[in-house]
């Protein structure tokens, strides 16, 4: 079973290669954090769940479809995963060494239940480790997305229940920059038909389905004219970096 779509995006699609790129930038980034029982909240298909079993003792994924569960679960026999909803976590409190969770909080309604209930289930000085989108580099409304944040914004809301809240960022080289900067001015032409501002004014999910038509055409199109530089992207053209408005994921590690 696959999920794929711009929101959720393919290592099997070509233009989306270089997000595909970027989110598992972050796996890489997480693997030497790791350790001990981990967590993850929002596996997905299982982007990065090779990267990570191996550097723990033991790995559990959890994720809302059930038939990506099923198909991962076929996968990785050295993992398990669970489908199911969050928040509430439904997990025993102190349990897991590391949580981790890349490109989720920006989805979640209660963001601060959320973070409450990632640092109940951590053991003491276990670490939770999270990427989101900058929203200072967002180049139009996500209508998937119930909110996005500043680094100082996610911060604050981290502090409330870390004792420990190491904000970093993920960035990337001239190459990167010169796919986001296409990227930006091809979403400024679309977005100049929106007179009437209405990505920001129509419910989200009004949105969803013209977002996804147009983001994909989008990618399809900044590939056909540059192709050789949207499959030549890869993981080793992101890199973290410390807090900077020019990163284009946040990336946080909280200390319990």
């Amino acid at each position: 079973m696959s999920v794929y779509t711009t929101e959720i995006t393919s290592d099997q699609i070509p233009s989306d290669n270089p997000i595909h790129q970027r989110l598992l930038k972050a796996y890489y980034a997480a693997e030497p954090l790791v350790s001990g029982d981990l967590l993850e909240l929002g596996c997905g298909e299982g982007r990065g769940v090779s990267l990570l079993l191996n550097k723990v003792d033991s790995y559990l994924g959890l994720d809302k479809i059930e038939g990506v569960i099923e198909t991962l679960r076929g996968k990785f026999e050295n993992a398990r995963f669970e489908s199911g909803v969050f928040p509430p976590i439904d997990l025993p409190d102190n349990s897991f060494d590391t949580v981790v969770s890349f490109q989720v909080i920006e989805h979640i309604q209660q963001d601060e239940l959320f973070l409450s209930e990632i640092h109940r289930i951590l053991k003491p000085g276990g670490k939770a480790i999270l990427s989101t989108p900058n929203i200072k580099m967002t180049l139009s409304r996500n209508p998937w997305h119930i909110r996005e944040y500043t680094a100082d914004q996610l911060a604050t809301l981290a502090g409330k229940y870390f004792s420990s809240v190491d904000m970093k960022g993920i960035a990337g080289n001239e190459k990167v920059m010169e796919y986001h900067e296409r990227n930006r001015k091809s979403v400024q032409k679309i977005m100049k038909y929106d007179i009437l501002d209405l990505q920001y004014r129509l419910p989200a999910a009004l949105l969803r389905k013209p977002y996804e038509i147009l983001n994909r055409r989008n990618r399809n199109k900044l590939k056909n004219q540059s192709d050789e530089l949207v499959l030549s992207i890869s993981h080793e053209d992101y890199f973290v970096r410390e807090k900077s408005e020019q990163n284009l994921d946040l990336f946080v590690i909280l200390s319990k």
